[in-house]
């Protein structure tokens, strides 16, 4: 057991992305290798490795050539040796799965046709899981539970913020690509049950949850009036009706007398760039309107850029094409002191938001530093049912900062207090950053 706890503390570092479940430890084998004669001899061994290339290839090109050589004498080798039954489906995938490994970068991933379309499903903000978010740190793999639904399976069942997600159905989940984890293997048929295994606690105690899938209703947008007519409103995320909600829930706050505003992004990992937009221009005053949002660009410096202008969201791109739902316009501003709530687990569109809000002073940002994803994916189908996920480009604030890898420093620094970070449910009265937030808008 002390191994195995040295193993998982070990690996507990780097970073992390986020997806919603309503929902393969890799290691290094040891063992005898028995190196053939008959393939040492092979004269073709030493025209793979030692052979030089006449062509000249462009910077990050490859030598297509070699490798096709080389990929027919190990096959050779395979056909001649390997001691199993080979699925040669399954060895293209892999192939394919490993060029895109070579990338060095976690979001770019290739998919196989039966994982493209588990992708392309569209759960229209409902879907039938157990009700939780999770993590995953994009270093290790390892995926971590950090928040439970009430009121869902996953709640019922005892899953407990920061469980190590070890199993599911069996199956070893760490270093899975996190979106087919969800959709593959936590989702499900309403009434179907999930057995999923999560490591607990500094002594790593496995614990066994068999969970009964439910149909889970996505809450994107939450909102309710505190003490002291503090409006608060917590996204989950950004998909394409959250802006609608937003919108909602701020007109209903302020219906009541809002005099303040606390906007949660906490454990947000993201979504649509266009909600977000949106819903800036839903709370930035009328004279911060007149500038950038946000923009993008690839490795040769074109890309999108959202701005506004005369009060007017604006849309435009170096490559020609016109976002159909832009321009808009909205004459709504936030008139009241505004705070917005980030922590580690605040990625992406999270972070456009509370860039945008930094650049233009428009707010206090309270908590801890966000989680620094600024870059940009593109999903490509191939044109035979599969597709890879290809990162393209950068995204920067208005004032041109690329947070990639870095993150925003909130304004007000303050940690949520550790006897809350595995309790399944955090009374607002017992939440410092929260209060925090509310202090600081005094």
């Amino acid at each position: 057991m002390e191994s195995k706890n040295k193993f998982w503390k070990g690996f507990l570092v780097g970073t992390l992305v986020m997806a919603f479940i309503g929902l393969v430890i890799v290691g290094i084998s040891a063992g005898i290798f028995l190196i053939g004669k008959a393939v040492m001899d092979d004269p073709r061994q030493a025209q793979v490795v030692d052979e030089e290339n006449p062509q000249t290839l462009a910077e990050g090109e490859l030598d297509l050539d070699r490798i096709s050589t080389k990929m027919d004498y190990i096959q050779e080798i395979i056909q001649q040796y390997y001691l199993f039954e080979k699925d040669p489906e399954a060895v293209e995938d892999g192939i394919y799965t490993g060029l895109m490994y070579g990338l060095g970068d976690p979001y770019s991933v290739y998919y196989n046709e039966e994982d493209y379309q588990s992708m392309l499903e569209d759960t229209s903000g409902e879907y039938c899981g157990i009700g939780a978010m999770v993590s995953q740190n994009r270093s290790t793999g390892i995926v971590t539970v950090v928040k439970v639904f009430g009121n869902s399976p996953s709640f019922d069942a005892g899953m407990l913020p920061g469980d190590i997600i070890y199993k599911v159905a069996n199956q070893a989940v760490t270093g899975m690509d996190l979106d087919l984890l969800v959709s593959n293997h936590i989702r499900g048929e309403e009434g179907s049950k999930v057995k999923i295994v999560v490591l607990r606690g500094d002594a790593n105690e496995e614990v066994e949850l068999n969970i009964e899938r439910r149909q889970i209703e996505v809450p994107t947008v939450e909102h309710e009036m505190l003490e002291n007519q503090i409006g608060y409103i917590y996204v989950m995320q950004f998909d394409d009706v959250t802006s609608q909600q937003f919108r909602a829930a701020v007109d209903d706050l302020e219906s009541q007398g809002m005099e303040k505003l606390v906007i949660d992004l906490r454990d947000n990992p993201g979504g649509v760039l266009d909600g977000v937009v949106e819903m800036l221009a839903y709370v930035l005053p009328e004279d911060k309107l007149d500038g950038m949002l946000v923009y993008t660009a690839d490795r040769d410096g074109k890309g999108d850029r959202y701005f506004c202008e005369d009060g007017r969201i604006q849309f435009e791109s170096d490559y020609g094409y016109h976002n159909s739902s832009f321009p808009k316009e909205d004459d709504h501003e936030i008139e009241v002191p505004l705070a917005v709530l980030v922590n580690g687990n605040s990625a992406s569109a999270s972070e456009v938001f509370t860039g945008a809000i930094q650049d233009y002073e428009a707010g206090i940002v309270v908590g801890t530093q966000t989680f620094g994803k600024g870059i940009v994916q593109n999903l490509i189908p191939l044109g035979d049912g599969t597709a890879i996920k290809l990162t393209t480009s950068h995204y920067y604030t208005p004032s041109g900062f690329d947070l990639h890898g870095v993150g925003l420093e909130p304004d007000v620094e303050i940690e949520l207090n550790e006897e809350l970070r595995t309790q399944a449910v955090v009374e607002k009265s017992e939440d410092n950053q929260l209060l925090a937030a509310i202090e600081a808008l005094d």
